[in-house]
């Protein structure tokens, strides 16, 4: 009896459970939120869901360079980079839980993907190159004249004086 119970509710929670990364997704959202209420819960659980889930980083990292790769070079170098997605997962994770109080800081967020953990996860990760600033050309007037041994503006030639004759 106890069993037949068990596998009703996993299978009632594999069907009507909300997809994860719809779950994660608001998580994240209300995690990076400027509201303070919002902020401090969806920090606490974005933290615990960091944390709980950061050695699934290891083992899908492992799989999709041993996939990628040659055999076993693929599958040191898919451990090695899902172990320290992983350590960023946790750290991330650890600082979300720690923090979670501090107004105004909304932690350090990784990817919401486990296939790569520095990439750009949700909207908020994704940053825009700053338009590239280019100074107008250098004129004579642009030229500091007032630091010692700095290049000097040429004064303008006095005008002559005019004599007024009657």
């Amino acid at each position: 009896m106890k069993r037949s119970t068990a596998w009703m509710v996993a299978i009632s929670l594999v069907v009507w459970a909300q997809p994860a990364w719809a779950a994660r997704t608001r998580i994240h959202e209300a995690a990076e939120s400027q509201r303070y209420g919002q902020k401090l819960w969806g920090m606490i659980v974005r933290g615990a869901l960091n944390i709980l889930t950061s050695p699934v980083d290891v083992v899908v990292n492992t799989v999709n360079e041993t996939q990628a790769g040659p055999p076993f070079v693929g599958t040191l170098t898919g451990f090695g980079k899902g172990v320290g997605c992983g350590l960023l997962r946790l750290g991330s994770g650890a600082v979300d839980i720690v923090t979670f109080w501090v107004p105004g800081f909304n932690g350090i967020p990784v990817s919401d993907s486990y296939n790569n953990c520095l990439g750009a996860g949700s909207p908020s990760m994704s940053y825009e190159a700053a338009p590239s600033y280019s100074p107008p050309p250098a004129s004579s007037w642009d030229v500091p004249t007032t630091e010692p041994g700095a290049a000097q503006v040429p004064e303008p030639e006095p005008k002559p004086k005019r004599t007024w004759t009657k």
